[in-house]
C-alpha cells in the first residue's frame, strides 16, 4: 500500500481500500487469494506504463498518469473482496468461492491487459457488436491481438490458482471465465457505456462479476 501511493500507483484512498479488500481476500483465499490480487495489479499496472509515450500521443493513455482510485479498485477487486469474506464466514462453500474468486481476477485481468496492450499491438480493430471496423480505443472496439493478450493474462492467474488449490479441469474453467467477463465488458462498452448509461467502474464492476459467476457455474454443474 505504501509503496504504490509513494510510485504514484494508487491514490491515498485507493491504497486503503485495497487494502481492505487485499485483508478479506485473504481471510478468505489465505496466500494463493493475494497472489492472485498482487498479479491483477502487477499485470495490469505494467500493461498500463508500456509504451505510454505512444499511448499519449494517440490519445489512449489513461487519465490522472494511470493513478487508480478508490473506486476503480472496487470496480476490479470489489467482487473478490465480497466473495473472500463469504468463504472466510462460511466454510462449507470455501472452494467453490475461492474459484469464483480466481474467476473474477482472471476476467479482469484480461480486460486490463486486452484493452492497454491491444491498442499497442493490435493490427485491426472491430466493434463487437457487428465486427465492422470501427476506432482504437473506443469503447467495445476489439483486435485479436488484444484479445490473445488478455487470454495469456488469464491464463498465469488461472496457472497460480492451480498452483496453490490443485490442478485440473480448473485451469481451463478459469480461461473460459476470464473470456467471458472480457467479453461482457466489451459488449457493454459497446452500447450502455457510449450512450454514457453506465460508468466505465461500473462495467468493469459487471466484468468481474460475470467472470465470477461463469466459473461459478462450471465450478457448481462440471465439477
Amino acid at each position: 500500500m505504501f509503496y504504490s501511493v509513494r510510485a504514484g500507483k494508487l491514490t491515498t484512498a485507493a491504497a486503503g481500500t485495497g487494502g481492505a479488500l487485499g485483508l478479506l481476500i485473504y481471510l478468505g483465499s489465505g496466500f494463493t487469494g493475494l497472489a492472485l490480487l498482487a498479479l491483477f495489479f502487477g499485470l495490469g499496472t505494467a500493461a498500463s506504463g508500456w509504451r505510454v509515450a505512444d499511448k499519449r500521443r494517440l490519445g489512449l493513455a489513461e487519465e490522472n498518469k494511470g493513478r487508480r482510485t478508490a473506486g476503480q479498485v472496487v470496480a476490479n477487486a470489489g467482487v473478490a473482496g465480497l466473495l473472500g469474506l463469504l468463504a472466510w464466514q462460511y466454510p462449507p462453500a470455501a472452494p467453490l468461492v475461492q474459484f469464483m474468486l480466481a474467476g473474477s481476477f482472471a476476467a479482469a485481468t484480461a480486460d486490463t491487459l486486452s484493452s492497454e496492450l491491444g491498442n499497442v499491438y493490435g493490427r485491426r480493430y472491430y466493434n463487437i457488436l457487428t465486427l465492422r471496423p470501427d476506432a482504437r480505443g473506443l469503447n467495445g472496439v476489439v483486435s485479436l491481438e488484444g484479445t490473445a493478450l488478455g487470454l495469456a493474462g488469464t491464463a498465469v492467474l488461472a496457472a497460480t490458482y492451480c498452483l496453490g488449490f490443485g490442478w485440473g479441469l480448473a485451469f481451463g474453467w478459469l480461461l473460459v471465465a476470464g473470456t467471458a467477463g472480457n467479453l461482457m465488458d466489451s459488449v457493454l462498452g459497446a452500447t450502455l457505456e457510449r450512450r454514457g448509461v453506465l460508468s466505465n467502474n461500473a462495467v468493469n464492476f459487471i466484468n468481474t462479476l460475470t467472470g465470477a459467476m461463469v466459473a461459478g457455474g462450471l465450478g457448481h454443474w462440471l465439477g
